[in-house]
């Protein structure tokens, strides 16, 4: 089973994807959501600049935040500099869209983007809005047709059987053999040091962002986030920041990245519930949690670690399942 990282795109992204190969990380994945990170491409070509080995890939693009003319070109670019080492995951966009006060897209607008953009990466005219769209690059160094492998996250029945038949591997959350040849399952979580507890600060900020997903997520169905520990609460904090209709644009911050002064109540009261959607434990319980994953079909563990020290979770992660 290999073992990659998730990482948002930052001003640390280029050191974070460095470190990642020197730890022996198969692939470093870079996330895409236009209102809470950086962006994704631009990130993508300083890491293929500053490392030589590592896979690098996009976990998950937004269709709808960039024309599929745009992708191909950027993929035409990545190609060149980092010949074989890109990956495409592609997903509907949940959270991304929620930033923008948007729902996800359907599976249809995201099936129908991915094969624009096959048949454009092969060379071939493809319709898009309407109209006849070819990649016209004159001086490039990569030739059609271009070769990337493309995977969905897909966590329901439907966008499984999809991912199936449409894409070259798949993502997903809790692990399960799903018939393909490429499997990732990603986590969360933390390396516990010899003594530390859940209620310690260090694992609280490094659990916390993955943790309060919860809230975010069920914020979109309101008002359930009040069935959630201190929900009710933050609810009434966060709309009295913000009028209706806006409040989408601050729900969202610090997307499993960070935890804000707003959501830290939560933290405080999660008790032993915030390890709850993690991996968390000594080393020895990461490569348990490691070796069941393997044994129920992951090909590829995706940790996506968080907090106010990545490099941290990178290398104790990195000690335990790859050292």
């Amino acid at each position: 089973m290999e073992i990659s990282c998730g990482i948002a795109p930052s001003p640390q992204t280029t050191e974070l994807a460095k470190l990642a190969e020197n730890l022996g990380y198969d692939r470093v994945w870079l996330f895409d959501s236009a209102a809470v990170y950086e962006d994704v491409w631009m990130h993508l070509a300083l890491c293929a600049k500053a490392t030589e080995r590592v896979g690098l890939g996009t976990a998950v693009l937004v269709p709808h935040l960039r024309h599929v003319m745009a992708t191909a070109s950027a993929v035409a670019t990545m190609e060149s500099l980092a010949p074989g080492r890109l990956a495409l995951g592609f997903g509907t966009g949940a959270s991304a869209r929620w930033c923008l006060g948007q729902p996800a897209l359907s599976w249809n607008y995201l099936i129908t983007y991915i094969e624009q953009l096959r048949g454009l990466l092969r060379g071939e005219v493809v319709t898009v809005d309407g109209q006849p769209c070819q990649m016209m690059h004159f001086r490039t160094t990569v030739e059609r047709p271009i070769e990337v492998p493309i995977l969905i996250s897909a966590m329901g029945p439907k966008g499984q059987k999809l991912t199936q038949e449409h894409a070259d591997g798949i993502f997903g959350i809790g692990g399960g053999d799903f018939s393909m040849d490429w499997q990732v399952q990603m986590a969360n979580g933390t390396v516990l040091d010899e003594g530390e507890e859940l209620s310690d600060e260090r694992v609280k900020l490094a659990l916390g962002p993955w943790y309060l997903m919860m809230y975010h997520g069920a914020y979109q169905t309101d008002p359930a986030a009040d069935g959630l520990p201190g929900g009710a609460q933050w609810r009434a904090k966060l709309e009295a920041e913000r009028p209706e209709g806006e409040r989408h644009l601050v729900v969202h911050e610090g997307h499993v990245t960070e935890v804000t002064d707003r959501d830290m109540p939560l933290i405080d009261a999660a008790g032993d519930m915030i390890g709850a959607l993690s991996w968390v434990g000594s080393a020895e319980e990461m490569r348990e949690k490691a070796t069941e994953a393997a044994a129920g079909g992951t090909t590829e563990l995706l940790y996506t670690p968080a907090g106010p020290d990545v490099a941290r979770e990178l290398r104790a992660v990195a000690e335990a399942l790859i050292s």
